[in-house]
């Protein structure tokens, strides 16, 4: 049934529609399209520039560039708006290929959806990405430990001072401390929806947070 499944149907390229492999979401060719960032080699990347200024953060990491015309664009709106979850599974091979942990946090979290939000898409975007690295990397996991509680985004060009706003979108649950966190997001735009969930996670004792997003804008 698959193979015949497989001949009328084949997998394809999701920028070029050529045909490839089942478990590949984009052609070789493609691949090399992508504008990865390679900040192996700096010691203050943009994305800790930018977070520093909303809250602590000990590590950050980002998988791509987003280009408003590039692939990246194009792989992340698929993965959010066009019902292919296992997106994730790929992106997060990438990002264990190309990303080293300078430290190993105790345990991965995600920016949760609103329970409105996740019934309409079926799915959330950043579960089955946060799964495969947490086997990969032998870390624990929990999609649990942040809640959204309201619907609205944070709005653009806040800054640390308004904090409290942010912090009244999300919250937790069950609090754990001295926990050195995670948290995981598709794309880094302002920072506000993670300013919001770090001060939550930090007003338990003793916690730290670290950011791995899988593009930053």
């Amino acid at each position: 049934m698959n193979f015949v499944t497989d001949l009328l149907f084949p997998n394809r390229c999701l920028n070029c529609n050529h045909i490839i492999y089942n478990q590949d979401i984009i052609c070789e060719q493609c691949y090399d399209q992508i504008n990865f960032t390679h900040w192996e080699a700096l010691k203050q990347n943009p994305l800790k520039l930018k977070l520093n200024t909303l809250f602590p953060v000990r590590e950050t990491y980002a998988l791509m560039h987003f280009e408003k015309q590039g692939l990246c664009r194009k792989i992340i709106h698929h993965l959010k708006y066009k019902h292919r979850e296992n997106i994730g599974r790929q992106l997060a091979k990438w990002t264990v290929k190309k990303i080293k942990l300078h430290i190993k946090p105790d345990l991965l979290i995600n920016i949760p959806l609103h329970p409105r939000k996740m019934k309409k898409r079926g799915y959330n975007q950043l579960h089955l990405y946060t799964e495969t690295l947490s086997h990969a990397w032998g870390i624990p996991f929990d999609h649990h430990y942040l809640k959204r509680i309201t619907h609205h985004k944070p709005q653009a060009g806040k800054n640390r001072l308004s904090r409290q706003h942010n912090t009244e979108i999300f919250t937790v649950p069950l609090a754990r401390c001295n926990t050195h966190f995670l948290l995981i997001d598709d794309i880094c735009t302002t920072g506000n929806t993670m300013a919001g969930c770090a001060w939550k996670i930090l007003e338990a004792s003793n916690n730290s947070i670290s950011i791995l997003v899988m593009a930053i804008d």
